[in-house]
């Protein structure tokens, strides 16, 4: 007889890793668990995000199972927005999303698992991405599958974990900076993680300059990251701290008493505001 799956989308962020925890905890010896990853490009994956995946699943005594993107090792998300001429179809269709992560996911579910056998899909939203929950819940029954959200629908009493540091597994270094541990240079961000990248990371700013030069659109809806540039080297003069870690409205008003923004609008507050949509 078939073992039923246990699916966990393990993307390498915290919530993600509290999900594989407490579905282990639950689910050991009650069918097959799966720790599901999509290894992404060591130039925008954070190797601190690696190292954390090792490590929780080191603690489960379970292997990650990898569904990568073919060209992963020589390809991140602009590559693969240059080579297929565009960042996005349509308005919502993110081509490094599809390419890098639910292409390689639904060729994995066809190859491993059926429609209606039982499989059930856990993540990581939270308490607060209700939303979230019942769009990704629609899209996947639609597919025949069951999903579950443990850090937004379990019970807090049925809890048994709310941080790694509770079993002596440090989260990933980039959430000092970053929201999210998906790739530096993320293509859906807006100009909070972008000052940041800027900042931080000027190898990564350079190739997506040259990413928007080749494709002839912007990665943002209304400036390219050039016209960018003299704003951000203003506030980095300024002594503008590149964070996600504050919250949009906060961090722009702040930079806003600082010095003049000229660039920044209200959708921008609110895109930087947004929970990372990046998903399987």
């Amino acid at each position: 007889m078939t073992q039923r799956k246990h699916v966990v989308c393990y993307s390498g962020g915290h919530s993600s890793a509290l999900v594989a925890i407490e579905v282990a905890r639950r689910y050991q010896g009650d069918g097959e668990i799966v720790l599901l990853n999509h290894n992404i490009n060591a130039s925008v994956e954070d190797a601190d995000i690696k190292r954390f995946k090792r490590e929780v699943a080191n603690y489960l005594g379970l292997r990650i199972t990898y569904a990568n993107y073919a060209q992963w090792e020589t390809e991140d998300q602009f590559d693969v927005a240059v080579k297929n001429s565009a960042f996005k179809v349509g308005s919502t269709d993110v081509l490094c999303t599809s390419r890098l992560k639910t292409e390689p996911f639904k060729k994995w579910l066809s190859d491993h698992t059926k429609p209606g056998d039982g499989t059930v899909v856990y993540y990581g939203f939270d308490a607060g991405e209700r939303a979230r929950v019942q769009r990704r819940a629609s899209i996947m029954a639609g597919m025949g599958y069951r999903t579950d959200y443990p850090l937004a629908l379990w019970p807090r009493e049925d809890r048994t974990i709310f941080s790694t540091r509770e079993v002596g597994i440090e989260p990933p270094m980039s959430y000092g900076t970053f929201k999210h541990a998906n790739c530096i240079g993320c293509i859906k961000a807006g100009k909070q993680h972008w000052y940041a990248v800027y900042c931080l990371r000027p190898d990564i700013w350079e190739k997506a300059k040259r990413a928007e030069e080749s494709i002839g659109y912007s990665i943002m809806r209304n400036d390219y990251l050039e016209e960018l540039e003299a704003d951000f080297s203003a506030m980095r003069k300024a002594g503008i701290e590149p964070t996600e870690r504050v919250h949009a409205n906060t961090f722009w008003a702040n930079t806003r008493k600082r010095l003049k923004v000229l660039h920044v609008t209200e959708e921008d507050v609110q895109t930087d505001a947004k929970p990372c949509e990046c998903v399987f």
